[in-house]
């Protein structure tokens, strides 16, 4: 990152779930044989696939669209999925795979929506004891922060930092040169550092 301190803060745009993310990843050599199961139209196969990875979908989609729409984007990320499900030749990882519809329909809703931006929804209530009152003031700032970033850089800062995909997967996932991926993740850290700045962060 550009600081010392924008690395300390960046980590809770993931927030807990980020375990979850590198479970998933853990998890791909195990998918394989869900996944040809799924192709061949098992629908116990597309449910566990839809179970082992929508959280994942969903925490993408809230950061790229808002939380209003980021369950029904979710779903038709889904539909979309297992409608193509045949189309997935296994050279990227399934996840990867997914995560390009999901980047895709969310961009698709930004245009039609014809912005690229959302307002932030208020979070869980806070808890007042110390520490975390900070984080939450802390995360609650870099959501906002990411909020401001245009679509390609946050998807591409998200898949970096709170999905935990190297720049080989992010590269498959938005179909854009490894080169463009670190292009644009230098881009988003520096416009992200602005945009905290103009927020009142303070490093």
């Amino acid at each position: 990152m550009t600081s010392a301190a924008l690395r300390r803060i960046a980590p809770l745009a993931a927030s807990n779930t980020s375990r979850g993310a590198r479970k998933w990843t853990q998890m791909q050599d195990t998918t394989a044989e869900i996944v040809a199961a799924a192709q061949r139209g098992d629908r116990d196969a597309q449910r566990e696939l839809y179970e082992l990875s929508h959280q994942n979908v969903y925490r993408l989609m809230v950061r790229m669209v808002g939380l209003q729409d980021a369950d029904d984007l979710t779903q038709q990320v889904f539909l979309q999925a297992f409608r193509r499900i045949d189309q997935f030749s296994g050279r990227s990882q399934f996840s990867t795979w997914l995560y390009r519809l999901a980047v895709n329909e969310s961009l698709q809703h930004l245009r039609r929506s014809k912005r690229a931006h959302f307002h932030v929804l208020e979070h869980e209530p806070m808890d007042h004891s110390s520490g975390h009152s900070d984080n939450v003031e802390q995360k609650d700032l870099l959501e906002r922060a990411l909020a401001r970033l245009e679509p390609d850089l946050r998807s591409t800062f998200l898949l970096r930092e709170v999905e935990d995909l190297p720049y080989g997967e992010i590269a498959l996932a938005l179909d854009v040169p490894e080169g463009t991926v670190g292009s644009r993740l230098n881009r988003a850290r520096r416009e992200l550092k602005q945009h905290l700045l103009e927020l009142g962060w303070e490093p």
